[in-house]
């Protein structure tokens, strides 16, 4: 059986510095299971210790302590362990009897020390003058564990401090710490404390003594501690690791008082910037941003994060110190601007994309425009590696290459022209996002800069044949038909499109080549009737269902025939037509008009422009052909055939209709400049909720004077704040109203119990803190509550057996731990014994759990929307019945619902229309995404009438969200009679 663990004063470097100037605090013991009929009696225990071996012993003595943890003191045993076990040499038994002395009560019912204790004592001392320096140490730890019984360690005192002076470090190491551990609970015990580690640290050679010496001797005299800090002075660079993190400590500890030694400590702190140890030079530069604002100094302190950033492999802590950095670049704006080259380092020193993200978005708010030409030749050669190296991330990494590059463009004009002729090579790139982050720049580009369009429009022309995805020829496609002006430019464009297409029309093209696949020519066609009727008469063959087909030799080297043409190859863009992207076509068809419309518009060849227009809507007549023959994977869609038949109807009536012309050149060049507009203002809006510097001052606030205050930076660190609110001591009390709302009744009034619940959640706990109300004359004995869950949610502990007096209160608490972002059912029962032993049992009102607790607002871009779309299994389709009028107005009564935000730009959304089509996005706490798609439209009769399609990763959000959406709607309709 294995002994419990205990509290004990720290041991480790760390841990020493923290609490030393926090009081300690009571050891504490957990509960070791024994079992009552494996356990010997008092005698036996008596008899193994007097006559048993070592081994027998330790195992004796291991049970006596448990006993004693778990409230069986054996009072009667003490005088046994001393006179047989005391006397041994064995020093696993004298690690054991350490543990007992320290758990077994030292003290009488009239609360005096025990006479056994001072055989006790006697033997600790001889422990202490052992020639052994591993018993010596061991002893000297146990003191520390008994530090708050001052009668046992006074006698004990004089020994302690010869051992300062033992030759093995190890003994003198330990000494320090008893003696710092007594000092703390009762300073007259060692009334010279400061003069002795003061002497100490004169004599000592062991950097672990020297510094567990530094730190008692901070604890006894601030004073003497900073004294012997600026006596190092510049020599602090060659003291060991741990005594350079208790320098650190004392020193912002210091300067909270007003310490007039702050010069003398930054330049000290200077000279730890270069130390060896990552963690010195991590706490030096967090320290200097606290003592002083000075510019030459943020600028050493960031350029130690930045190295460390560098030299570091582990990636957690890149991301910490990269935060650190970019508080440190907010608080001194444009003051770190100069080390933007080096925070670039940091992208070719790591490979995790976590920390190049966090590393670039850093850099893009350290841009400005007296370095923004050095960092896009740095980004657009870390661009062409990408392209040089086959690693798994060079695709993620390209893609954010690329998308960061935009923004710095987007925002710098200058850096434009010379970046997005470089990023048009990767058009033809294999890796679809980063094709499509290409094509959303080029076309913000030529949006926002238009002394650039026709430059970009001939390279996008003449870049035609390299492309190989569907989206990104949507794109360029789109882009060409906008933004292509010049006649020249105009026919450059359809010879590319021809070429991107093949042979036209084609669905003579492919015809023929199956033709010549198939070896039919002029003279063959009556042989090719009569193998048409030698198939016919084949015999017919039964199906594995029962039916019958024909299969003859012919159909099959046929079928073979039409794949082997399908699959040769073709030109890109008629190689997606053929795949059934007949989207693509409809776009092709829409950039063709325009591109007719507007050289019509700009030519005076009438020739010219017949020929052109003949041509499109050839190529446009070719696709709906092909689309309704069996050369196609897929047949044309409705929608995109619509389309192309609209297109053609446009190019038929050439000089009809005004307002088509409008709608085709302006409209949707209008459209996208609404749309740019709407993103750029969301952004500038993000910006300004983010920003906290920005904050409006009244005429009449109190002006604040630093030189007036506390000598402290603008930005110290207060860490005794740190500490409190990471143990959770400094957390700030909840106000009493906000209690009861959160509170559920669990009981009738009349029943025998009342109880109530004060439901929290924190973070992925819940907690129940519940209220027991005895309302009988009677007394409530082995009164237990049992509770169950349904859903992804676990009983931590189970409350213990309780007796409640006559009109008794009982508080109990219960932590449920949360796994999944799914509505939870908590529920139970109370059971006790009353009157004559008769059990009794009341069932508690269920407490139901809402999911919106755990699921927040949130935003991503269209892509990723539609890849979790198409991703996600689990969908739920709720119908929409709603008396409101106004499509926008339900909208926001489900984004208010279901704690959703609405991806769909505001533009969209705007206007007069019965129609109403909306995505929403939400993610929860467990990193759970929740996808939504609202389409109603408005009836006649003025009511709103739909389905919201919910979908997501796991099934209990899909299905509680759902529920949500449906308890709403039926809350929000009003009684009818």
């Amino acid at each position: 059986m294995q002994l419990t663990c205990r509290s004990s004063p720290p041991t480790s470097a760390n841990t020493v510095s923290t609490t030393m100037a926090s009081s300690s605090d009571s050891t504490c013991y957990t509960v070791v299971f024994e079992s009552a009929a494996e356990y010997p009696s008092t005698s036996e225990l008596r008899t193994a210790l007097q006559k048993g071996s070592d081994e027998v012993k330790i195992d004796t003595l291991r049970k006596i302590i448990i006993s004693t943890i778990n409230g069986n003191p054996q009072p009667t045993l003490m005088m046994p362990i001393i006179q047989y076990v005391l006397t041994s040499k064995n020093k696993h038994l004298k690690k054991l009897l350490h543990f007992y002395w320290e758990v077994c009560p030292k003290y009488d019912e009239q609360g005096k020390l025990k006479q056994e204790m001072i055989l006790v004592v006697n033997a600790i001392r001889n422990d202490l003058q052992h020639p052994n320096e591993y018993i010596r140490g061991a002893t000297l730890r146990f003191l520390t564990k008994i530090a708050k019984d001052a009668e046992l360690l006074e006698p004990l005192i004089p020994t302690c401090r010869s051992c300062l002076e033992h030759r093995h470090s190890y003994v003198r190491k330990n000494a320090v710490f008893a003696l710092y551990a007594i000092h703390r609970e009762f300073e007259h015990l060692i009334p010279d404390a400061a003069e002795l580690m003061g002497a100490f640290l004169g004599a000592e050679t062991d950097s672990a003594c020297k510094r567990n010496a530094f730190v008692f001797l901070a604890h006894a005299s601030m004073e003497k501690a900073v004294e012997y800090i600026l006596n190092v002075g510049e020599g602090i660079g060659s003291l060991d690791e741990s005594l350079q993190m208790s320098f650190i400590e004392v020193i912002r500890l210091d300067c909270k008082n007003d310490s007039a030694h702050r010069p003398r400590y930054i330049r000290v702190i200077s000279e730890l910037l270069n130390a060896s140890s990552h963690a010195v030079k991590y706490e030096a530069a967090t320290t200097l941003t606290t003592l002083t604002q000075n510019p030459a100094a943020i600028k050493a302190a960031a350029s130690s994060f930045i190295n460390l950033v560098i030299k570091e492999s582990d990636n957690n802590v890149k991301l910490i110190v990269l935060e650190r950095l970019e508080t440190l670049r907010s608080k001194h704006d444009h003051v770190l601007d100069g080390l933007i080259m080096d925070v670039l380092q940091v992208l070719s020193n790591s490979t995790d994309m976590e920390v190049r993200r966090k590393a670039i978005a850093i850099v893009l708010s350290m841009t400005s425009s007296r370095n923004v030409e050095e960092v896009v030749l740095f980004l657009k050669k870390q661009l062409q590696r990408t392209q040089e190296s086959d690693t798994e991330k060079s695709p993620e990494y390209r893609q954010l290459l690329i998308q960061s590059i935009h923004v710095t463009a987007i925002k710098y004009s200058e850096v434009a022209e010379s970046v997005v002729h470089a990023l048009m090579d990767f058009l033809g790139d294999s890796n679809n996002p980063s094709a499509l982050d290409v094509v959303s720049f080029v076309r913000e580009v030529v949006e926002k800069f238009p002394h650039l369009r026709s430059a970009i429009t001939v390279k996008l022309i003449n870049t035609l044949t390299e492309i190989k995805s569907g989206k990104v020829f949507r794109g360029v496609l789109w882009i060409i038909g906008e933004y292509t002006e010049k006649v020249e430019d105009i026919q450059a464009a359809m010879r590319e499109v021809r070429k991107v297409l093949g042979e036209i029309p084609i669905l003579a093209s492919e015809q023929r080549l199956l033709d010549e696949a198939n070896g039919v020519g002029d003279d063959e066609g009556e042989d090719k009737e009569k193998e048409k009727e030698r198939a016919s008469a084949h015999k017919p063959k039964v199906l594995a269902d029962g039916t019958y087909a024909t299969e003859t030799a012919y159909s099959s080297s046929a079928n073979a025939k039409l794949e082997a043409v399908k699959a040769a190859a073709k030109p890109p863009l008629r190689t997606l037509l053929l795949g059934g992207d007949f989207f693509t076509g409809s776009v092709l068809a829409a950039s063709l008009t325009k591109l007719v419309l507007r050289f019509s518009d700009q030519s005076t060849d009438s020739t010219s422009s017949n020929i052109l227009r003949a041509e499109s809507m050839l190529i446009m007549t070719s696709i709906i052909r092909v689309g309704q023959s069996k050369f196609v994977t897929v047949p044309i869609d409705e929608d995109s055939s619509e389309r192309v038949m609209n297109c053609i109807q446009t190019l038929s009536e050439l000089n009809t209709e005004k307002a088509v012309h409008e709608a085709f050149l302006d409209d949707t060049k209008d459209a996208y400049t609404k749309m740019l507009g709407a993103q750029e203002k969301r952004a500038a809006e993000k910006k300004e909720a983010e920003s906290t510097k920005e904050i409006a001052i009244q005429v009449d606030d109190l002006l604040s004077f630093r030189q007036f205050s506390k000598k402290t930076a603008d930005d110290a660190i207060d860490y005794d704040e740190d500490v409190s609110k990471a143990t959770g001591s400094g957390e700030v009390q909840e106000d009493f109203m906000s209690n009861l709302s959160r509170i559920s009744q669990l009981t009738g009034f009349s029943d025998p119990i009342y109880a109530e619940a004060l439901v929290k959640m924190h973070g992925f706990d819940i907690s129940l803190d519940v209220l027991l109300v005895n309302q009988t004359p009677n007394t409530l004995q082995n009164l237990c509550l049992d509770f169950a869950t349904l859903g992804d949610l676990k009983i931590v502990e189970r409350p213990s057996v309780y007796t409640i007096a006559p009109h008794g209160f009982q508080s109990i608490k219960a932590t449920i731990k949360v796994s999944s972002t799914e509505t939870g059912v908590i529920f139970g029962s109370i059971l006790w014994e009353g009157p004559n032993m008769g059990e009794s049992c009341v069932i508690l009102n269920d407490i139901h759990i809402d999911i919106m607790d755990y699921i927040k607002p949130a935003y991503c871009n269209e892509a990723q929307f539609r890849s979790m779309w198409t991703e996600f299994e689990w969908e739920n389709r709720v119908n929409v019945n709603s008396t409101l009028s106004d499509p926008r107005e339900y909208l926001q009564h489900v984004m208010k619902t279901t704690n959703m935000s609405c991806l769909t730009p505001e533009g969209a959304t705007s206007g007069d229309c019965d129609f109403l089509s909306a995505n929403m996005y939400a993610r929860s706490l467990f990193g759970e995404d929740a996808l939504a798609n609202l389409s109603v439209e408005r009836t006649e009769q003025g009511t709103i009438t739909g389905h919201v399609r919910i979908r997501s990763k796991t099934q209990g959000i899909a299905l509680s969200l759902g529920d949500r959406i449906t308890m709403a709607q039926k809350e929000a309709r009003p009684l009818t009679l």
